[in-house]
């Protein structure tokens, strides 16, 4: 899995262009194919048009890569932004129920992300701590929020700000697209992966 920009034209011409490489061995990505069609529903739970997902294969290495849009995440039906919402409301203290009711999406989907969140917010924070150190200039440390979640969310907000203030351009970009970009849109997944601080960042700099 690999995350890129959310322009699909772009995205080609990123693959022919040699841009994209391969991150196991770092060889040139090309075109292989797509996925599975699948719906994405938006704010308001209003289902979006169809998506499928580029392929691509590292002709060095063999392996194969999903490549997923940065307003997407890993095995989600909702994009990005609205789980991100949802997060935002619950370090809010709004429970599983309410955090449904305000985003127009079954409480058993909402219960799912934040159980998923909050099992793996303490490994989320510490993550985005230490980028958002990483990228800002004069780093502050971060205010507690009451509780881990709220931890995690205000550490992923301030690795997005660092971001912005670093490259001015990737402004457009919201902040849990940025999430998405340095964990290869697995934030919520069981075997999520976390970018290297040691890399040049250029992850994000894709998306």
């Amino acid at each position: 899995m690999l995350t890129v920009c959310n322009d699909a034209a772009r995205v080609e011409r990123m693959l022919e262009d040699g841009v994209l490489t391969c991150p196991p061995c770092g060889g040139v990505l090309r075109k292989w194919g797509y996925g599975r069609r699948r719906s994405v529903f938006g704010p308001g739970r209003e289902p979006g048009p169809l998506f499928r997902p580029r392929r691509s294969r590292c002709p060095g290495c063999g392996a194969t890569h999903v490549l997923l849009p940065a307003r997407l995440l890993l095995r989600r039906a909702d994009a990005g932004a609205v789980i991100g919402e949802a997060l935002v409301l619950a370090a809010g203290g709004r429970g599983s129920w309410a955090v449904a009711a305000a985003l127009k999406v079954p409480p058993d989907t909402a219960r799912r992300w934040l159980r998923r969140f909050r099992g793996r917010a303490g490994q989320v924070r510490e993550f985005f701590t230490r980028l958002a150190a990483a990228l800002a200039a004069d780093p502050v440390p971060l205010e507690p929020a009451g509780s881990l979640l709220g931890d995690a969310v205000v550490a992923v907000a301030a690795a997005a700000d660092a971001a912005w203030s670093r490259w001015p351009l990737m402004s457009t970009v919201a902040a849990w697209e940025l999430a998405s970009a340095v964990t290869s849109g697995t934030l919520l997944s069981p075997d999520a992966v976390f970018a290297r601080l040691g890399d040049d960042l250029s992850v994000l700099a894709v998306t």
